[in-house]
């Protein structure tokens, strides 16, 4: 019998399908799974095929890379696509006439608000007793030296109102000077501290953070300042809230200067012509013009903005990438998301950053040519194998998914991949329509980096696939819904009081963030929904008959993300508003969500049909 391998290239991963195929029965002997190597439809995923194929062969309990054993090799016909995401920032952080140090040390020293004149601790001799001052400490200076030399002040009657230094000696200080006041430690940018400038220090008490100088009133009362000065101000405050303590030095006119970037337009061309929209619109309307402007023809950026670059970066990635004119290239689609993007603060010492109303935006390119046939013919000559490019990739995922039990026609797929989100849909008439939406996994992950602040973006996977918890005891921790779990065998001790991810039933790592459970579930949750959620809406209206969800009688969903274990049922709860049967696939009756192109592949070889 022939031996035939399905093999479905997606974004990110390469899927294969091993089935004997003869006289239209078909026997599966194996499926594999391989990271796509390069883009979608592109020469670069020679190697991400050889991979998978491999793998199948391994599985069916034949030598590693005994291509010969395959008779031919079905690919699924597809336009190659890039989907990409960056954040563009609604408003930026300015300051001007300010210099502040916020970065929140995990162990300030002191309590309470000191206002004073910024100056050396050498020179605190120099000081009259009717100047207040607040000492600068260079990490050269021992704790021990700090606190005498404060004390000698002190008691010469120095207004000592508080302190900022380099070292991690908050605490130590505050222990052995003979006067509470606030104390800011592990200031890394001490000689960039301007010195004979006015300046409040600000320590809260443990488990509260600073109220006078995250008010922006509250620093206009410390400085004097007249109502235009408040307004520039505003930025300061924001970036100070929820810190425990924080400083904030006038500094002279002009020294630190004001900058502003535009955000930048989008221009949107479709069947009402060119339609434009500015960034700082935020999410919502930008969606309004996309959904009014649909089917989008192209989308462009402003040049000389960030939005106009991105644009521009994702064109000349395609062309360079596929051999296509960037003439050929065109972005066929758009998700805008509002989220918080960090931006560095204008005149921070500490690598200050203050959280900013964003949009995050995801972009999907689709080249009007189909290079399959140069992808084909690079196969076939690598492997050996007559290689034949199979039906439509839509087609196929239907054929595919149909193969989970419970299913019927009229059918939908939505494939939750990680560059974009797919639909199809498989109607009575056995018509089958397909639509590529941008915004999927990495978006999601996009998303979640911004708003914590995490660069590691293998702890930002991590955090999207797996539920957190809190480490309450060595025995015992505290799930996010509530329960509690406990353990035979002690935890670790520097697992102590973190929140942590289930990585295993066994096995917790822990989250190295200052930040609570619920904000870190609150972004997870909130990305995956305002990106899947909308996703899987847009893609099922727009290849819904009608435009009406209502009349999809079941909806399949299939992809790496439908693995998710909170993705399915948040699509599902919102599809049942619309009394559509949706969950996730099971093709075969064992591979779950995964494979469905790859098996559709094969199945179309023996002359299966969706209807």
């Amino acid at each position: 019998m022939p031996i035939i391998a399905g093999v479905d290239i997606g974004n990110a991963t390469t899927e294969v399908a091993l089935a004997r195929v003869e006289d239209g029965s078909v026997d599966f002997i194996s499926s594999s799974i391989a990271y796509t190597t390069g883009i979608k439809g592109t020469l670069q995923n020679v190697t991400g095929v050889r991979r998978a194929l491999s793998l199948a062969l391994e599985q069916a309990g034949w030598p590693h890379e005994d291509f010969k054993r395959i008779d031919i090799i079905r690919l699924n016909k597809a336009a190659p696509v890039i989907g990409d995401v960056a954040m563009e920032t609604i408003t930026e952080t300015i300051i001007t006439e300010s210099t502040m140090i916020g970065h929140n040390p995990s162990t300030p020293g002191g309590v309470g608000i000191g206002v004073g004149r910024t100056i050396s601790i050498y020179d605190l001799e120099k000081t009259k007793p009717e100047d207040p001052v607040v000492v600068v400490i260079p990490e050269s200076v021992s704790f021990e030296e700090a606190a005498n030399m404060i004390n000698l002040a002190l008691s010469r009657g120095i207004a000592v109102n508080g302190v900022i230094c380099q070292s991690d000696d908050g605490v130590l200080i505050a222990n052995r000077i003979n006067k509470t006041i606030p104390i800011v430690d592990e200031v890394k940018a001490i000689d960039r501290v301007p010195l004979g400038m006015q300046c409040c220090v600000e320590v809260a008490p443990p488990g509260r953070s600073v109220e006078l100088l995250s008010n922006p009133y509250g620093i206009a009362t410390i400085f004097g300042l007249s109502s235009d000065e408040t307004r520039q101000i505003v930025p300061v405050a924001k970036a100070l809230i929820g810190n425990r303590s924080a400083v904030v030095i006038r500094t002279p006119l002009g020294e630190v200067k004001e900058r502003r970037i535009p955000a930048g337009e989008l221009y949107i061309l479709g069947p009402t012509g060119k339609r434009s929209i500015n960034i700082d619109e935020g999410a919502e309307a930008i969606m309004e013009i996309v959904d009014a402007n649909w089917p989008i023809t192209d989308i462009f950026g402003q040049p000389g903005t960030n939005v106009g670059g991105m644009m521009e970066r994702v064109r000349k990635t395609m062309s360079e990438l596929t051999g296509l004119p960037l003439g050929e290239i065109h972005i066929k689609d758009l998700l805008a998301v509002d989220t918080m993007v960090p931006q560095r603060v204008v005149g921070g010492l500490a690598e200050e950053f203050a959280m900013e109303t964003g949009v995050a935006l995801a972009v999907m390119v689709e080249a009007q040519e189909l290079p399959m046939q140069k992808l084909a013919s690079a196969i076939e000559s690598d492997m050996g194998v007559k290689v034949e490019i199979g039906g439509v990739e839509a087609e196929m995922a239907v054929l595919g998914a149909l193969t989970t039990p419970g299913t019927d026609a009229p059918l939908a797929v939505l494939d939750l991949g990680a560059g974009s989100t797919d639909a199809s849909l498989l109607r009575s008439n056995g018509q089958v329509e397909l639509i590529h939406l941008a915004g999927a996994g990495n978006m999601v992950n996009t998303i979640i980096s911004s708003e914590l602040g995490i660069d590691d973006m293998e702890l930002v996977e991590n955090i999207k696939e797996h539920p957190l918890c809190k480490v309450e005891s060595v025995f015992h921790v505290r799930l996010e819904d509530g329960t509690v779990r406990f353990f035979e065998k002690p935890l670790a001790p520097e697992l102590f009081g973190r929140v942590a991810l289930m990585i295993k039933e066994d096995f917790l790592s822990p989250i190295l963030l200052d930040t609570s459970i619920e904000k870190i579930r609150d972004v997870r949750r909130k990305a995956k929904k305002e990106v899947f959620v909308t996703n899987a809406l847009r893609a099922l209206k727009r290849v819904a008959p009608a435009q009406n969800i209502r009349l999809i009688d079941f909806v399949v969903l299939v992809g790496g993300s439908a693995l998710d274990f909170e993705i399915p049922s948040m699509i599902t709860e919102e599809l049942a508003k619309y009394s559509v049967v949706a969950g996730r696939g099971n093709i075969r009756g064992s591979l779950g969500p995964r494979n469905a192109v790859a098996t559709g592949l094969v199945l179309s070889s023996a002359g299966r049909k969706a209807l």
